[in-house]
C-alpha cells in the first residue's frame, strides 16, 4: 500500500519532469542570435559533414607542398580543421580529349597520377590526420578516431578508355563514384554539352557506356550524374540496378544551366532511390545573379591587374598552360584578388551582391520540397570553381550548418542532408554489388 509520502514523491518527479531547461524548450525563431549560433555550433560539431567534390592539382600533392599546410586551395587540411569539414572527395578529374588510342592513354596517365597523389597524402604526408574510407562504416570509424576522411570520386570515365577492366582497377584504387562524361561527349556517354549546338553522338548511352555501368553496378562504384545529358541521366537510371548519384548539381528551375537537374530527372532520381549533392557553384545556383556581380568584380580586377602589369587569361588561355605555369599564374591571380577584395567588400557587394549561402540553401530547400529530405545533399566543387559567399571555402563549412538551422531543419535533418543520404546510397550501391557478385559466381 502507497504511502502518502510515494505518493508525494510521485508529484516531484512529474512535476520536475516537466521542466525543460528554458534553452531546450526554446525554438529557433525564439532564439537570440548569439544563442542559435551556438545551438547551430553542436550541431555542426555533431554531424558529419561531407562534401562530395572537391578537384585537387597534384602539383599540391608534393612532399615540399601539400594539403598539411594553408596552401591557396579552397580544401586542405588547415581549412577543414577550422571549418569542421569532416569528409572531402577528392575527385580524380579528367578533361575531354580525342576519342583515340592516345587519348585515352595520356587521360589514363592523368588520371594514374591523381589516384597516387591522394595516397601520398593519405599515406605519406599525413597518415595522423587523414585516411581513406571505402566505406561508410569507415567514415564513422576514421571520424571516431579523431582524423578527416578523403574518399575518391572520377570525374569523366574517358580514362577507362575501351578497357572495362579499368572500372574494376579503379575501384581497387578507392574510387567510389564516377561519371561517364565531363564537358564534351565521351566514348561511353553523351554530355550536357550537347545543349549548346544540339550535336550529339550516342543520343544517351553508347554500348560500351552500358557495359561499364553494369560493371559499375558490379564492383560497387556509385553511378554520377553530374555532367552527362539529360537522355544520358535518364538512361542511366533506367538501366541501374543501384541507387545513383549526383555528385555536384543543382535545381535546373531555380537556376537554368545545363549542368543543373531540371524536375523530370529530379523525379526519377527520386524513384530509382538516389541523391543529388546539391553544389555551390555560384553560376549554377544563380545564374543572373552571378553574372551581374562577376562583371563588377571583374571590372575591378582587370583595373588592378593593368596597374600590377599581370595578364588575366581567359578559361581555355588556362587550360593550355602546363601544371607549373598555372600554378604560377593562379598564385598571381590570387595576389590581384586580395588586393582587389576590400573594394569589392565595400564597392561592390552592397551594390550588387554576389551568391551566397543563403542563395545556396534555397535550392536545397527547393529539392527537398520536389523529392524529399532523404534524397537531397551537399558539395561544393571547391578548387574546380566551385564556392558562395559565405562558404568561399573550407575554412567556413559551418555557414551552411547555420543557414539551415534558421531555415529550421532539424539536427537529424542536418545530419541526413550532410552524410547520412549520401552515406546510404553508398551502402546500397555495395549491398547491390556483392548481390551481384554472388549471383556470378554461383553461376
Amino acid at each position: 500500500m502507497k504511502t502518502k509520502y510515494s505518493y508525494l514523491a510521485i508529484i516531484l518527479v512529474l512535476f520536475f519532469s516537466c521542466q525543460q531547461p528554458q534553452e531546450e524548450a526554446k525554438g529557433v525563431s525564439q532564439m537570440t542570435e548569439e544563442e542559435l549560433v551556438e545551438h547551430a555550433r553542436g550541431i555542426h560539431e555533431r554531424v558529419i559533414t561531407l562534401d562530395t567534390h572537391d578537384d585537387i592539382n597534384t602539383s599540391n600533392f608534393t612532399a615540399e607542398k601539400n594539403y598539411t599546410q594553408r596552401i591557396s586551395t579552397q580544401v586542405d587540411l588547415p581549412k577543414m580543421e577550422e571549418g569542421g569539414l569532416d569528409v572531402a572527395w577528392f575527385v580524380v578529374y579528367t578533361g575531354q580529349g580525342d576519342l583515340t588510342e592516345e587519348g585515352y592513354a595520356s587521360a589514363y596517365e592523368n588520371a594514374d597520377d591523381k589516384f597516387k597523389a591522394i595516397h601520398r597524402l593519405c599515406e605519406e604526408y599525413a597518415p595522423d590526420r587523414i585516411e581513406l574510407a571505402l566505406t561508410s562504416d569507415d567514415v564513422r570509424r576514421i571520424i571516431a578516431s579523431g582524423k578527416k576522411v578523403a574518399m575518391i570520386g572520377v570525374e569523366n570515365g574517358y580514362p577507362v578508355g575501351e578497357d572495362i577492366s579499368r572500372v574494376k582497377e579503379f575501384y581497387d584504387r578507392g574510387a567510389r563514384y564516377m561519371s561517364l562524361s565531363h564537358n564534351g561527349h565521351s566514348q561511353l556517354c553523351d554530355s550536357n554539352t550537347g545543349e549548346r549546338d544540339s550535336v550529339w553522338m550516342h543520343n544517351g548511352l553508347s554500348d560500351l557506356g552500358r557495359e561499364v555501368l553494369a560493371e559499375m553496378n558490379k564492383w560497387g562504384i556509385m553511378i554520377d550524374l553530374s555532367h552527362p545529358s539529360k537522355e544520358a541521366n535518364m538512361e542511366m537510371m533506367r538501366l541501374s540496378k543501384a541507387p545513383v548519384m549526383a555528385s555536384h548539381s543543382s535545381a535546373r528551375a531555380l537556376s537554368d544551366v545545363s549542368r543543373n537537374m531540371d524536375d523530370e530527372q529530379l523525379m526519377m532520381l527520386k524513384e530509382n532511390g538516389g541523391v543529388i549533392q546539391t553544389v555551390a557553384f555560384r553560376s549554377y545556383v544563380n545564374v543572373e545573379k552571378n553574372r551581374a556581380h562577376a562583371d563588377k568584380v571583374r571590372e575591378l580586377r582587370e583595373t588592378i591587374a593593368a596597374e600590377e602589369g599581370f595578364e588575366i587569361l581567359a578559361r581555355s588561355e588556362i587550360r593550355a598552360l602546363d601544371d607549373a605555369e598555372r600554378t604560377a599564374y593562379f598564385e598571381g591571380f590570387a595576389a590581384i584578388r586580395e588586393k582587389a577584395e576590400p573594394r569589392v567588400e565595400a564597392e561592390i557587394n552592397p551594390e550588387t551582391p554576389p551568391v551566397d549561402v543563403a542563395d545556396f540553401v534555397d535550392h536545397i530547400d527547393y529539392l527537398v520540397g520536389k523529392i524529399g529530405l532523404k534524397h537531397v545533399g551537399i558539395s561544393s566543387d571547391f578548387d574546380g570553381g566551385g564556392g558562395v559567399y559565405g562558404w568561399g571555402d573550407a575554412s567556413e563549412t559551418f555557414n551552411v550548418t547555420l543557414e539551415l538551422v534558421r531555415r529550421g531543419y532539424s539536427e537529424e535533418d542536418i545530419g541526413m542532408l550532410w552524410s547520412g543520404n549520401l552515406l546510404r546510397v553508398l551502402d546500397e550501391v555495395q549491398q547491390v554489388a556483392s548481390q551481384i557478385q554472388a549471383e556470378e559466381a554461383g553461376d
